[in-house]
């Protein structure tokens, strides 16, 4: 039976223990708020079947509806945050709502952003006929207005969560696109990559091992700034009618229910999904800007 080297063991375990490091390092110099507020929003979402006291899409026993937030007249401990049109709570909805809007928001921009960058590559690198056609493409699709294509996919294709995910990343790819394509282009000419072609590497080698890795910075930063837009334009899909259908909790069809009860007194059906909305969306741009000027090798080396 084959063993491993001491050796090639013990430089495996540094490249792990400086990863590691590396990480740790990177979390304590991120802002405390946007770490808090994101890091407190994916555990809520994480352990949204221990910590929601409620079903989300089923009213609660004994409570009436419209009932106000626990600090208010009439309010109950029972149900914090209030009740809706049928007596659902307020909070468990809040609470499963954001593991649907972390989702379609990450794997949204995991969709856009896998279309984007590859075809991105393929444009800036070969070149020819095919940059021609997926720019060509690429513009195409950049002159619908995004939030009107999607509701346009969105009523062709039906509403549900995962559907979402797949239009959401088609709608956003074409910002990856355009940007790693230029980044491919003055790469091409870089002299590794020159020598990697005179040295006889195949066309997918060199984007492989050299592309690639130097234009992943760049999508990581447009991924972080990509899932704000991503879980706004969820809520408004949800918000129209087209997003995740009801019963399942959203955001934006908490939004959507509540409206025509807003003028009726009962704000908190309203503040508080909007609330939610407006944190992660300030967050998840905060942190791409913060990632944006981490990742800048003219800042990165001051």
């Amino acid at each position: 039976m084959a063993t491993i080297p001491a050796n090639t063991r013990l430089a495996a375990e540094r490249t792990w223990t400086g990863r590691l490091a590396a990480l740790v390092k990177a979390a304590r110099e991120a802002p405390l708020a946007v770490v808090v507020i994101l890091g407190g929003l994916i555990l809520v979402a994480a352990l949204a079947d221990l910590i929601a006291p409620y079903d989300p899409t089923l009213p609660v026993k004994g409570a009436e509806i419209f009932a106000p937030p626990f600090w208010m007249e009439g309010g109950s401990l029972a149900t914090p945050l209030g009740t809706d049109f049928q007596g659902r709570d307020i909070l468990s909805r809040l609470i499963y709502g954001a593991r649907v809007s972390l989702i379609v928001g990450l794997m949204g921009t995991l969709v856009a952003g896998g279309i984007g960058t590859a075809l991105g590559i393929v444009s800036g690198y070969l070149g020819g006929w095919v940059d021609q056609i997926i720019m060509r493409v690429t513009d195409a699709w950049l002159a619908l207005p995004a939030i009107v294509f999607a509701i346009f996919l969105a009523a062709m294709i039906g509403p549900s969560m995962w559907n979402i995910i797949v239009i959401l990343g088609a709608v956003y790819w074409t910002r990856y696109a355009r940007v790693i394509r230029g980044e491919v282009l003055s790469l091409r000419e870089r002299d590794f990559v020159k020598l990697a072609e005179i040295a006889g590497a195949s066309k997918l080698r060199v984007i492989k091992k050299h592309i690639l890795p130097n234009v992943l910075n760049t999508a990581t930063v447009l991924a972080s700034l990509t899932v704000g837009v991503v879980i706004i334009a969820e809520a408004s899909l949800s918000f129209l009618g087209v997003g995740v259908p009801p019963p399942q909790p959203a955001w934006g069809l908490m939004l959507s229910e509540a409206r025509p009860t807003l003028m009726a007194g009962q704000w908190w059906l309203t503040v508080f999904p909007g609330a939610c909305i407006l944190l992660i969306v300030l967050a998840t741009q905060l942190f791409g800007d913060w990632l944006r000027v981490r990742l800048d090798p003219q800042t990165r080396n001051l």
